[in-house]
This record gives structure tokens, C-alpha cells and sequence, in this order.
């Protein structure tokens, strides 16, 4: 009876010009997060894009206010076991080091060359600065942007053997969507590099680069040899965009306080605790990785992502929390 009455109700849209294809399409977008389980980090995502949409409602928040801010490592993409720009920075230096000879004899370069890591990590964070200084810096932001779409290209996760801009998560990927197709504006707010994110997120995440707010070095105005104007990228830290330092990238470059934050360490404590201060409806959300088999567990003892302050204050202040095992269906998007 069931496949009589569906045949019957495809017969008659056919005879309106809805074709089955149409219906497949209006069923899928019934759920706006297919990839997520049912439960109430969902249930909760949901009703707070109701409300806020819902003109006349009590909690109606108009368009141009729809402010939607998500941190990238750990959140939108992974960042285990090393943070993803760590990983292009050191990849960058053994494809520069042919034509950086002294490398081999100067360290941390020589020990990383020579496939020390414990070596390298003897040098601590002045190691690391050296290396993305030396990956990053003394070129203009053309050859630099030129450089990361390379890597990107090219270079796969040591884990799962697919390429990094493949290693996104899908059930944001979807959120993205779905706020941005209720009249949402989204914005990466991210300690990473500014400059490594901008070349490839449009095409990733759909959000253009100049809604990318992240970390940056000086960037100086000159011309080359010919007289033609260029940016050249030099080794200065200019802006932090981490922990109190997303609040304050969010008021500069942005101008508006969000009211959807999404995070996952306590890097990300002070956005959402900026996001939360605002006036009416606010919407914070965590992710918690606690999927070993299918990504990794973590929070409040690991030496990347820590998630440790923050899971306690969001607990405390009833914010959602997404239990990666158990909330979300898929974690990231089929092999092509």
C-alpha cells in the first residue's frame, strides 16, 4: 500500500512538472543536517536558527546581524598530529632546502633535514619560529599564495592518505551551508596563518577570504626589479588571532559580535565567551573529538587543542557541546 501511495503521489507531481529527481532533492533538504545524528546538539542548532529567523518572533535577528564565526583547526578540519600548517611549513623547508645548502650544517634546519624530530624539538618554540619564518617569510604574498595551493595540491595526511583540503568535516561543511542559507554571514576566526587559509577556503568551505580572520606577519608595500608594486611578506609577527586575541580580530576586521561561535579548545574560550555577552539569542558550540577510530580523542591534557577551561565553562553555562563519536553520523566527506 506504502509503494502504491508513493508511486501514485510521484504520478501526480509528474503531471505538475516535478520530476522524481525534484522529490529526492526536497526530501534530502527536509533534514539541513543529514550527517548528523539526532540528539540535541542538532535539536539545539535547529531551534536557534528558527528562532533567530522567525520575523516577528521574540528572538528575530535581522540579516545583516547574523554573524556566524567558526575557529578552522580542530573545528572545521583536523589538527592531529601536528597542526596543518606545521605540517606545509615542514614539507616547505625540504623542498626549499636544495637551494639552502647552509641548512644542512645550521640548526634546527639540520636536524629536521636529517629526519631527527627529537633533535628539532630540542630547540622548542625558537625551532618552530625558525621554520616558519624561513617557509613563510622573504617572498611576496603572490608566491607565497602560489606555494600553499602547490602543497595543497599534493600533500596527503599521514594518517588517512588524503589530501589535507579533503580532511574537512562534514557535518560542518553542512552547518556552513545551512546558516549561510538562512541569511548567516560565516567567518573563520582562527589562530592559523591568514594568508595560508585565505587561498583555498573559498573553495572548501564556501567562505570567501576576505571573511578570514587569522594570525599575520608584516606585510610591506615595495616594488621589484621591474618597477612593478608587490607585497612582500617579512619575518614580524603583526597580529595574534588567538585566545583574547579572537575577540579582538573579531571587533577589528569583522565589526559585528557574533551571535553563533563554534570552537574546540581553550583557544577558543574568549570568542565564545565574546559571543555569549551580546544581547539576545546566542549560540555557543564545542567540538569534542572523542573518535579514535574515525579521527582522534583528546581535550583536556593534549599538548594541541587543549580542551580544558573551556569545556568547564561550558558545562557551567549549558552551552552545546558535540560528542564527535556519538552526534555526528560521518566525519568527513567520501573519497572522490
Amino acid at each position: 500500500m506504502k509503494l502504491l501511495t508513493r508511486r501514485f503521489v510521484l504520478f501526480l507531481l509528474l503531471l505538475v512538472g516535478i520530476s522524481g529527481h525534484d522529490v529526492q532533492t526536497a526530501n534530502a533538504q527536509t533534514d539541513p543536517l543529514p550527517s548528523w545524528n539526532d540528539g540535541p546538539p542538532k535539536k539545539a542548532i535547529i531551534d536557534f536558527v528558527t528562532r533567530v529567523t522567525t520575523q516577528g518572533g521574540p528572538d528575530f535577528v535581522p540579516s545583516a546581524e547574523r554573524v556566524a564565526t567558526f575557529d578552522n583547526d580542530g573545528t572545521l578540519w583536523p589538527e592531529q598530529p601536528v597542526y596543518f600548517q606545521m605540517a606545509f611549513a615542514l614539507d616547505e623547508i625540504q623542498r626549499m632546502a636544495p637551494q639552502r645548502p647552509e641548512w644542512r650544517q645550521k640548526e634546527p634546519f639540520k636536524s629536521l633535514l636529517q629526519g631527527d624530530m627529537k633533535g628539532f624539538a630540542r630547540f622548542g618554540k625558537s625551532g618552530v619560529l625558525d621554520i616558519v619564518a624561513a617557509s613563510h617569510t622573504g617572498m611576496t604574498t603572490e608566491v607565497f599564495r602560489q606555494n600553499v595551493l602547490d602543497w595543497t595540491s599534493k600533500a596527503r595526511h599521514p594518517r588517512f592518505k588524503r589530501l589535507y583540503t579533503e580532511l574537512v568535516y562534514q557535518p560542518m561543511l553542512e552547518l556552513l551551508s545551512y546558516l549561510r542559507a538562512n541569511g548567516f554571514k560565516t567567518f573563520i576566526v582562527s589562530g592559523g596563518g591568514v594568508e595560508f587559509m585565505r587561498p583555498w577556503v573559498e573553495t572548501v568551505y564556501g567562505i570567501p577570504p576576505e571573511q578570514v580572520v587569522g594570525s599575520s606577519g608584516v606585510v610591506q608595500f615595495g616594488f621589484d626589479q621591474n618597477g612593478k608594486p608587490e607585497l612582500k611578506k617579512i619575518a614580524k609577527i603583526e597580529f595574534v588571532d588567538d585566545g583574547p586575541g579572537k575577540p579582538v580580530g573579531i571587533n577589528r576586521f569583522i565589526g559585528r559580535r557574533p551571535i553563533f561561535a563554534f570552537g574546540n579548545s581553550d583557544g577558543d574560550l574568549q570568542m565564545l565567551q565574546w559571543t555569549a555577552g551580546g544581547q539576545g539569542a546566542r549560540f555557543l558550540g564545542i567540538v569534542r573529538h572523542t573518535d579514535p577510530d574515525r579521527e582522534y580523542a583528546y581535550d583536556r591534557e593534549s599538548k594541541i587543542g587543549k580542551l580544558d577551561k573551556a569545556l568547564d565553562e561550558a558545562a557551567a553555562k549549558g552551552w552545546t557541546v558535540v560528542n564527535m563519536k556519538m552526534d555526528w553520523k560521518t566525519i568527513f566527506p567520501p573519497e572522490k
